[in-house]
């Protein structure tokens, strides 16, 4: 049975790991989602997968926008968690960005740009 939960474990929150992620991290994008990562190496170890999600407010400039976007790349995460696992491996520090002024309409076109996203970092590691 796959493990559907978000833990606190797993969140990324420090102020340290976010900007360690932005300096050494590596962006991929995919239609309008964007990722920041960094994979567990000797120079920068990463003890446990953590996550988080942004979304701009350059593009959404109300909060209850903002919040509905983050609260559905959350629930794609959470629920794709082993095909993220299988893409980014188990010991990656990640951000997920929506990249894109329109706003999703359903939570199956959020889920569909999350799984491609995987799919294409399989084939391109």
């Amino acid at each position: 049975m796959t493990n559907f939960t978000y833990p606190r474990s797993e969140k990324l929150k420090k102020n340290t790991e976010i900007s360690l992620l932005f300096e050494k991290g590596k962006w991929r994008s995919n239609g309008n989602l964007r990722i920041i990562m960094l994979k567990d190496k000797p120079s920068t170890p990463v003890e446990r997968t953590k996550f988080a999600v942004s979304v701009s407010k350059k593009y959404f400039k109300r909060a209850v926008h903002r919040n509905r976007i983050k609260r559905l790349l959350r629930e794609c995460y959470r629920l794709h968690k082993d095909l993220f696992y299988d893409s980014f491996g188990n010991k990656t520090m990640a951000m997920l960005f929506w990249a894109s002024s329109e706003m999703p309409e359903k939570f199956r076109d959020v889920e569909e740009e999350f799984i491609k996203l995987c799919h294409s970092m399989k084939k391109g590691s």
